[in-house]
């Protein structure tokens, strides 16, 4: 791979978690568009208060940030959504696809929209789900369609295909992007400039792989085995 850099790709580069300081650090690097994040990161992350920790942040990010809806009930989504939706012009509305009940939240996607609200319908993992999704944006309103490359993947099935026809389907709406979600490695960000993805988010964890881009091989090859040694003599082993 030629060396490169994330400014000089098509795809937006969203950070995903939910740690404060690595947010207020990341707001000011200019290659993060945008934040997402979720009940299971901001739990990780030891966050308490969901209303508090996202105004907290909404105090300092001007930038789009995802806030997702907890409820499991229709009709409480519809709440959450709209409550959260009226702390900050820059906030999109978080819906996953289905409840646990397996229910699809088209109604609540449509209720939100109506309004006028940005959502972000997470967690899809099917194509079929985005025509159905598509079908109730709204061209006029921002949204954003979360298709979760990685899982896929993780089942043994290639989400290039997937996330191609996805884009293909959301043609007939240009204000929805695809985001390519929870991705597994720095790789997955060149994918989704090459197949024309608009968002990809990336964990800290992966975020931190940047400085890497484009590394000679050799040297780095180099550097692994000196890495092994240092933690054989570190472990003091003997044969």
């Amino acid at each position: 791979m030629n060396r490169a850099s994330v400014p000089e790709l098509s795809v937006k580069l969203f950070a995903d978690g939910a740690n404060l300081d690595q947010i207020l650090e990341l707001n000011e690097n200019q290659m993060i568009k945008g934040f997402t994040t979720n009940p299971t990161l901001m739990r990780a992350a030891g966050v308490n208060d969901f209303e508090s920790f996202s105004k907290e942040v909404l105090s300092h990010v001007n930038k789009p940030i995802s806030f997702e809806i907890f409820s499991d009930e229709l009709e409480e989504m519809k709440s959450q959504g709209v409550k959260i939706a009226s702390w900050g012009p820059n906030v999109y509305v978080k819906v996953p696809v289905m409840n646990t009940l397996g229910q699809s939240t088209r109604p609540v996607i449509e209720y939100l929209v109506s309004r006028g609200i940005k959502v972000n319908v997470t967690a899809l993992m099917d194509s079929t789900q985005v025509a159905e999704i598509i079908s109730v944006l709204n061209p006029d309103i921002p949204s954003y369609i979360s298709v979760f490359a990685g899982r896929i993947a993780d089942t043994g099935r290639d989400p290039l295909p997937i996330l191609e026809d996805s884009l293909e389907i959301m043609r007939v709406n240009q204000s929805a992007e695809l985001i390519w979600a929870s991705p597994r490695e720095l790789l997955n960000i060149f994918q989704a400039d090459q197949i024309g993805c608009h968002v990809i988010t990336a964990t800290n964890e992966i975020l931190k792989k940047i400085s890497l881009i484009g590394k000679d091989l050799l040297q780095y090859s180099r550097e692994t085995v000196e890495m092994f040694r240092k933690d054989a003599i570190a472990s003091n082993y003997k044969i």
